[in-house]
């Protein structure tokens, strides 16, 4: 039986391949695919609803155009500023991330572009990751004066190890390809026009194991990235909720809209 319903989602595009389910990032209102209000709510219940998926034995995850996903929408945050609206999202992302790491089908990334911020921790926190050589990754929280809080500050060391990962988080450098699958934070780098098929085929080939050793196996391994969740999360998204009040948050994003490099304060 399927639980997920196309119909259902503004941001998302959803199509079956056989016994594979293929979800697009497509938001119609943003050709980077930021996040805003309405794809946060899409996650949500995307990640909830493929818990009880039972059509599809595979889930391929990528983006439509030439970015996975930006990230944060710049236009979104200053909605976040009263604390009934980040408790709502507070409790929304923690929903989002303990969810997707509980589907039990696995989950093949496909980064066909620029995959930043909370599409990075998506990204990530899946099973497989494929590549496109002209992508590159990278989690810039701190350069609009925010903490990594949905579920960066966990999955980035767990993959790296803490020295690598906070020469990332601290700086929101990119991660080209190349480098991405050297230091193995991806699995697989190809050619561009050769994403979409080599993602395709690995996640039918996994469709075509045995559905219930592959799930279980899946969910053992996924008991150690909930425990460095468990660690990190709840607390890096407190204290994300913190500086979203900040004035270093709101220097930063008027320094974007004046096109200027921002002037943090520590405050």
């Amino acid at each position: 039986m399927s639980t997920v319903d196309g119909n259902n989602y503004s941001t998302l595009s959803i199509d079956r391949i056989g016994s594979v389910l293929r979800i697009t990032i497509d938001h119609p209102d943003s050709d980077l695919n930021s996040v805003d209000a309405a794809m946060h709510a899409d996650f949500t219940r995307l990640f909830r609803e493929l818990k009880r998926e039972d059509e599809a034995r595979a889930v391929l995850l990528t983006g439509k155009g030439r970015v996975f996903s930006a990230g944060g929408s710049f236009d979104w945050f200053p909605e976040l500023s009263t604390t009934a609206a980040l408790d709502h999202l507070r409790r929304d992302a923690k929903q989002m991330i303990w969810d997707l790491l509980d589907v039990e089908v696995p989950i093949v990334a496909a980064l066909n572009g620029h995959t930043v911020g909370l599409g990075a921790s998506i990204a990530l926190l899946c099973d497989t990751i494929f590549m496109a050589d002209t992508a590159t990754i990278s989690d810039p929280h701190v350069r609009v004066g925010i903490v990594a809080g949905d579920g960066g500050a966990a999955i980035w060391p767990l993959i790296l190890g803490p020295a690598r990962a906070k020469q990332y988080l601290l700086t929101g450098d990119s991660v080209s390809a190349e480098e991405a699958e050297r230091i193995g934070l991806v699995n697989k780098v190809v050619r561009a026009d050769q994403l979409s098929d080599e993602a395709l085929a690995f996640t039918q080939r996994l469709a075509a194991g045995a559905p219930l050793a592959i799930r279980f196996t899946k969910l053992a391994v996924n008991k150690l990235v909930k425990d460095a969740l468990n660690v990190a999360f709840d607390t890096s998204t407190a204290l994300e909720l913190v500086t979203f009040r900040s004035d270093d948050h709101q220097e930063a994003l008027t320094a974007i809209k004046e096109k200027r490099a921002p002037v943090f304060r520590g405050c």
